[in-house]
C-alpha cells in the first residue's frame, strides 16, 4: 500500500498543474531529494494514523510504536539515496525499473526494521518522534523552495534546483556559465 501511495505521489505535482502546495509533499522535480518524498509522507502517515486509529484496539505500546516509526522513516530516507548513488555511480547507468525497485526496497526494509524495533525496542517518547516528523517535513518543504546547490538536490533532467512560487525553476550559477 505504501508503495502504491509513493508511486501516486510521483505524479501528483504534474497532475496538479505544478501547484506549489502539492510540491510541499510530493516530488516537484527529478532530484533524488525530491523523489525521497515518495516515501516521506506515506511512511509518516502510515505509522501515525495507524497508531491513532488502531492503537487502543490492538493495545499498541505507544513508545515502542513511535520508536519503530522513527527508525522506519529514517532508515528509508537514508537508504534511498545510498542505493541510487551506488548503482548509478558504480555502473554508470540510470534505469527506471531500478529506481522503482529502490523505492520498493527502501519501503520494505524500512517497514521491516520499524516492525522489528517495535517488537524488540525499549521505546522513545512519542512526542519526540512527532516533533522529529514535523521538523523533517519542514526541512523538506524548505528544501523544495531553497535547496542547497549540491547533487542530491539537483534535477537530473533540467540541472536546476528546487522550484519557485511562480512555477519556474531558479537559475543556478552553473547553468548561467553553461549557457555562456
Amino acid at each position: 500500500m505504501l508503495f502504491a501511495f509513493g508511486a501516486i505521489f510521483h505524479f501528483l505535482y504534474g497532475l496538479s498543474g505544478n501547484h506549489p502546495f502539492v510540491a510541499l509533499f510530493t516530488p516537484a522535480n527529478e532530484s533524488v531529494w525530491e523523489h525521497s518524498k515518495m516515501l516521506l509522507l506515506p511512511v509518516i502517515l502510515w505509522w501515525a494514523l495507524f497508531y491513532f486509529i488502531c492503537g487502543k484496539k490492538y493495545e499498541i505500546n505507544q513508545s515502542q510504536w513511535f520508536e519503530g516509526a522513527f527508525w522506519a522513516l529514517l532508515s528509508s530516507l537514508i537508504l534511498m539515496p545510498m542505493l541510487y548513488y551506488f548503482y548509478t555511480e558504480a555502473f554508470g547507468v540510470e534505469l527506471l525499473w531500478v529506481d522503482i525497485f529502490i523505492l520498493l526496497l527502501c519501503l520494505l526494509l524500512g517497514q521491516l526494521l520499524g516492525l522489528h524495533i517495535y517488537r524488540k525496542g525499549k521505546g522513545f517518547w512519542a512526542g519526540a518522534v512527532l516533533i522529529f516528523f514535523a521538523v523533517i517535513l519542514l526541512l523538506y518543504i524548505l528544501a523544495t523552495f531553497f535547496p542547497p546547490h549540491i547533487p542530491l538536490f539537483q534535477d537530473g533532467v533540467t540541472g536546476r534546483y528546487g522550484i519557485t512560487l511562480c512555477h519556474s525553476n531558479p537559475i543556478s550559477a552553473g547553468s548561467i556559465v553553461h549557457e555562456i
